[in-house]
């Protein structure tokens, strides 16, 4: 028996599925990577310049508290409180402790409005809390 080759010619297809699949991933990863990179992005706060200032290593969920020059606390691009601020710190430092917290004050708030803040991480049962400062050759 004698069997004839079909010879049947296929355009290459381009597979769509394992491609679509890298950029829904490569877009969820820009979309994440650029909300965390808002969070801390408060532009109209200037940092006060430390001779000791180093870049810190990022920790995982730390939470980033920004005090403008007026007195007002923001956390997340969103005006809070300090009594919402106090009970979102509790519920935080409940579940976990030692939870890390940065606090961004601007250069010329009022010490006493930064001395509000810090008393509010302390009442909320937060004691890893830091200052947020730039280094002198970034003035």
């Amino acid at each position: 028996m004698k069997f004839k080759a079909e010879a049947k010619s296929h355009a290459p297809a381009l597979a769509l599925t394992s491609m679509l699949d890298v950029i829904f991933l490569l877009l969820c990863f820009f979309v994440t990577v650029s909300v965390f990179s808002q969070w801390e992005s408060e532009i109209s706060i200037k940092l006060p310049a430390a001779k000791t200032s180093e870049q810190p290593e990022r920790l995982p969920g730390e939470i980033i508290v920004n005090l403008t020059k007026d007195g007002t606390v923001k956390v997340n691009g969103s005006i809070m409180p300090l009594t919402e601020l106090r009970d979102r710190l509790a519920k935080i430092s409940k579940f976990y402790p030692g939870q890390p917290v940065i606090i961004r004050a601007d250069r010329d708030v009022r010490y006493e409005s930064l001395v509000s803040v810090i008393d509010t991480c302390r009442e909320a049962d937060v004691w890893n809390f830091s200052l947020a400062t730039e280094g002198e050759s970034t003035r």
